[in-house]
């Protein structure tokens, strides 16, 4: 299956709090979007790797995702070597993205940054010809080299100072909505779970008016960040809003 924008979280949730209502906006605009999780969360203090699976294929019903893979990698412990970036090399090839979505380059918990990282080298080694990968062992071919046009990193805990910005006015209710598919995460009235940074009702909150300053700041009423590797680039003056 080729997609359009495939998107890459360290953990389940990652994909729908950074850029759920810009996913939301494409998909609803055509595009096929693949969304790949690298860890099942299983260190989170509240809920099970179990019920994070559950959520993140609610999550990826209300975005209307065409594909959700979890690579398993290990919570907190997952390194950017040789090993963990010919698993994704792999994935990268098999659906081709025009475009990749990937964690933050610096934030609070460690796996942001190290996920960022991997996904980057990721995409660059994916494109090498004499990086030799199958998708499993029984495929009979190698994969053909494939690299992505433009490798975009969405802003999370840190509030970073974004290079550009998507108006996702119109979308902001499918966000919330896949975000609160993670019961087990965040505020609930009366939950017994164990008081964590994204369970308050200060972080539910903020989801909200992080993407209400961004869109204030470009005079629209919702916005999501993002940072990039390379300069961004427009045909015209007049392609900007």
């Amino acid at each position: 299956m080729k997609l359009d924008i495939l998107a890459i979280g360290a953990h389940p949730d990652d994909i729908e709090l950074g850029a759920g209502a810009t996913l939301a906006k494409e998909i609803a605009n055509g595009k096929k979007v693949g969304i790949i999780d690298l860890t099942q969360g299983e260190l989170g203090t509240r809920g099970t790797a179990e019920t994070r699976t559950v959520e993140a294929e609610n999550a990826r019903k209300v975005l209307g995702a065409s594909v959700r893979i979890n690579m398993g990698f290990a919570d907190g412990f997952f390194v950017n070597d040789k090993g963990h970036q010919l698993e994704l090399i792999k994935m990268i090839r098999k659906f081709q993205p025009e475009i990749v979505l990937c964690n933050a380059f610096d934030d609070r918990h460690i796996d942001h940054p190290k996920g960022s990282n991997l996904a980057s080298d990721a995409c660059f080694l994916s494109g090498l010809l004499k990086v030799d990968t199958k998708f499993d062992d029984d495929d009979m071919e190698w994969q053909e080299p494939w690299r992505p046009k433009k490798v975009y990193h969405y802003i999370q805990w840190k509030n970073s100072e974004p290079d550009f910005v998507v108006d996702v006015t119109g979308y902001m209710h499918k966000k919330l909505e896949a975000v609160f598919a993670y019961e087990t995460q965040f505020h609930k009235q009366d939950s017994k779970e164990p008081v964590t940074p994204i369970s308050s009702t200060n972080f539910k909150d903020s989801i909200t008016y992080r993407a209400q300053d961004l869109g204030r700041l470009i005079g629209t009423e919702y916005a999501e960040g993002f940072n990039v590797e390379r300069y961004v680039a427009v045909k015209s003056l007049y392609d900007l809003i």
